[in-house]
């Protein structure tokens, strides 16, 4: 077989890749994907219930970027969405991000009222505030706000997900669930919030829906690559693989996950629970929040986060580790990439051996595209 281009792996980077390369170009492209399904950590399908069921745990989209959206919008309706979590703190669920309202549900109202008064004084309203920046407050009441939110919301969580305390992580990491001085409980304020309204795999389908793109399924791209003549190569997976990890390998949090079904309409009011504190489990998700079906039963996804074994193919790696160290070893397989002159591009959360989020593999893909199409 020849083609123009070799992509491997048919998640979001490398599905976005071909139908750009396919479409605007007009060139051949070979995806090859290992696992039996396109859509990457995002593939859904519907399970013996008839639940649409994300078998690689809850994935909800949002964006600020106009392009992401009107990009995937070609490929989609969308059903909007605006996701909500709440997390169990002594007994009680409460809105997470760590809000106003979750102050009001946690302290007796007068107390409440005046750690509001020195939130807005000290940050201002509708701020987001890193935990650990909160905890050096000059005020010895918000100290205390600090370390209670960490103690009850921050520090088991991460301990569970990381198997390390926040501080060990990159500020990045302990940011991206901030103390939010709002009223807002929505879990992400991004200004485009919604579902797939067909889901993601059939949103992936019409992606790759090209005469110029063939798909090849269950297929590790190195048993057949000196089998296909290509010009170029996209590489969407582990970075430190394709390597035969020459510099050892870059370490990642896997998660196992457990469906569970209930013979009743709804099991939470919200999308998402997080157990901080209690449980070997970090989340349960119920999965009709996120796509609005209605079904006289449910299906909820509980998260165990653990180690990853690469020897293990149970086990996915879904989290690069933010550390210092990491980031050292990758940059050595930066430099490797580059002896190979741009034959081969690497792109996605597990080349770049950073967390993406959806929208952000998206606008990555449409940035490589672009300087393959004006390079």
């Amino acid at each position: 077989m020849k083609v123009d281009w070799l992509i491997v792996g048919a998640g979001f980077t490398g599905a976005v890749l071909a139908e750009r390369i396919a479409s605007q170009l007009d060139q051949k492209v070979l995806v090859v994907e290992k696992r039996n399904h396109i859509g990457g950590n995002a593939y859904d399908y519907y399970n013996e219930h008839g639940v649409l069921v994300h078998k690689y745990g809850p994935h909800i989209f949002h964006t600020n970027s106009k392009k992401v959206w009107d990009y995937l919008s070609q490929f989609t309706e969308w059903r909007p969405y605006y996701h909500r979590v709440l997390a169990s703190v002594e007994g009680k669920l409460v809105p997470v991000p760590f809000n106003l309202n979750s102050l009001y549900a946690l302290f007796p109202p007068k107390y409440a009222e005046r750690l509001e008064e020195k939130l807005i004084c000290t940050y201002g309203f509708g701020v987001k505030v890193p935990i650990l920046k909160m905890k050096e407050a000059k005020d010895e009441e918000l100290r205390f706000l600090a370390d209670y939110i960490y103690k009850n919301i921050f520090y088991g969580y991460t301990i569970k997900q990381w198997e390390l305390t926040p501080e060990e992580l990159d500020p990045s990491v302990t940011g991206r669930v901030p103390v939010y001085i709002s009223r807002d409980d929505r879990y992400f304020q991004d200004t485009y919030q919604a579902m797939p309204k067909q889901g993601y795999t059939a949103m992936f389908g019409r992606i790759l829906s090209h005469k110029n793109i063939k798909v090849l399924l269950n297929t590790d791209y190195r048993e057949i690559v000196r089998e296909i003549r290509f010009n170029r190569m996209i590489y969407t997976g582990p970075i430190d693989v394709y390597f035969d990890y020459m510099h050892g390998s870059l370490p990642y949090r896997s998660l196992r996950f457990e469906f569970l079904t209930f013979d009743r309409e709804w099991q939470q009011e919200v999308g998402t629970l997080n157990y901080p504190n209690e449980y070997d489990f970090t989340r349960t998700t119920e999965l009709k929040h996120l796509t609005g079906q209605r079904l006289p039963w449910t299906t909820l996804i509980v998260e165990y986060p653990q180690a990853y074994q690469p020897e293990n193919i149970n086990f996915e790696p879904y989290y690069p580790i933010p550390r210092e160290e990491n980031r050292l070893r990758y940059s050595l397989y930066e430099k490797e990439a580059a002896k190979l002159g741009g034959s081969v591009l690497f792109a996605g959360r597990l080349a770049d051996y950073k967390y993406y989020n959806m929208d952000q593999a998206v606008a990555r893909a449409l940035k490589l595209f672009e300087e393959i199409a004006h390079g």
